[in-house]
């Protein structure tokens, strides 16, 4: 007879089980879950503490689901701002919330980690017994798969759809083929990008994390700072995060680096399965026309043609990666709101946002990248 438990900590839960559940997703995996924690990037100080709702079968782990009790809505890409900001205006608390997420990672996959339909029903119904039972405003489920979208859907949750923009690789020989698949005039485009690039004397580096320093993690971290300050935003990672996804997951993140004339100047961080590849951040210490692109796209997508890696997500926004071949894919999370009322005006909300983003799909799909 399988028991639901709510642990606070990753600790309670062996990784090979964890991991069994979760595929090869590095974004799901339970070094990279335990990184954010141990490191203060996900924890109860910074806004996110971890209840992990937990499916057991005696001492074997039958379902899993990353779930947090949240203090705001930042670091999830699925922008609730308007729902926070209506409770509050009538004098309704929206925060705490309940959030099944990988935090700050914009990526889908299993949320509701169970090798049955029957274990992922319980889990979905585990959750929303915890949102009313400790009286939360909400619970949200961001970036689930097709798998887990069918369960939530037919649970009754509120379904709200998204745009991203993904690059498939049908198992291109190398970069060339995939330029020969464009239109003419994206073609083009790229290829000046690139060109200017290494005109300015700009080379690359990829290395996984078993290759990579201290001094690349070093640099990266200066990077990515300078990206958020640049945005004038506070990071949510740290040095120590990124340390130990070298050291936990070298065969799942690559650094690409960029140098000129022997310094380094830019840094891309990607995280990558056999099955999937997905870009996460970037930050440059000089500016060069193209590289951007270059390091966070061009040099991935070459990565993903020589590892004979079939799906690279983009991540949050981009709508110029769709002139460089990467083409919309609808995201999804699911919502349920305590308040009656509340929960029919954002279900009115959210068909009507749901027609938008299907007329603007269908609106970039009739200008593919690619070759009629």
């Amino acid at each position: 007879m399988t028991q639901l438990r709510l642990l606070a900590s990753l600790d309670a839960i062996p990784a090979p089980q964890w991991n069994a559940l979760a595929g090869d997703n590095p974004t799901l995996a339970h070094a990279f879950l335990d990184a954010l924690h141990v490191t203060g990037c996900a924890s109860a100080e910074s806004g996110w503490a971890p209840q992990y709702l937990t499916l057991w079968d005696g001492e074997r782990l039958a379902g899993g689901v990353p779930l947090y009790v949240k203090g705001h809505s930042y670091g999830e890409y699925v922008f609730d701002w308007a729902w926070a900001e209506a409770h509050e205006k009538h004098g309704l608390a929206y925060y705490p919330k309940l959030l099944a997420a990988v935090p700050f990672t914009p990526a889908t996959g299993f949320r509701l980690l169970a090798e049955s339909r029957d274990a992922r029903v319980a889990l979905a119904a585990g959750m929303l017994k915890l949102a009313k039972d400790s009286e939360l405003s909400s619970a949200h489920v961001l970036f689930p798969d097709d798998r887990d979208a069918e369960v939530l859907r037919a649970g009754g949750w509120l379904e709200r759809t998204g745009v991203q923009f993904h690059w498939r690789n049908p198992g291109y020989a190398n970069f060339e083929e995939f330029l020969g698949a464009l239109s003419h005039d994206k073609r083009k485009k790229i290829r000046q990008e690139r060109r200017k690039v290494f005109e300015a004397g700009v080379t690359f580096r990829r290395v996984t994390g078993h290759e990579a320093t201290g001094a690349d993690w070093d640099f990266f971290t200066a990077c990515y700072r300078r990206t958020y300050r640049a945005h004038r935003s506070t990071p949510y990672l740290n040095r120590a995060f990124f340390g130990l996804l070298g050291e936990r997951m070298p065969g799942n993140v690559l650094l690409v680096i960029a140098e000129r004339d022997g310094f380094p100047i830019a840094a891309a961080l990607d995280l990558f399965s056999a099955s999937a590849f997905y870009g996460r951040y970037w930050g440059a210490m000089d500016y060069v026309p193209g590289l951007h692109f270059e390091a966070c796209y061009y040099q991935a997508m070459e990565f993903c043609i020589e590892r004979r890696i079939p799906l690279f997500e983009g991540g949050a926004q981009g709508e110029h990666k769709h002139a460089r071949g990467f083409l919309p894919s609808v995201t999804r999370s699911f919502h349920w709101l305590a308040h009656p009322a509340f929960e029919r005006a954002v279900d009115d909300y959210l068909a009507r946002e749901g027609s938008h983003i299907a007329e603007y799909v269908d609106e970039l799909n009739d200008h593919s990248p690619f070759k009629k």
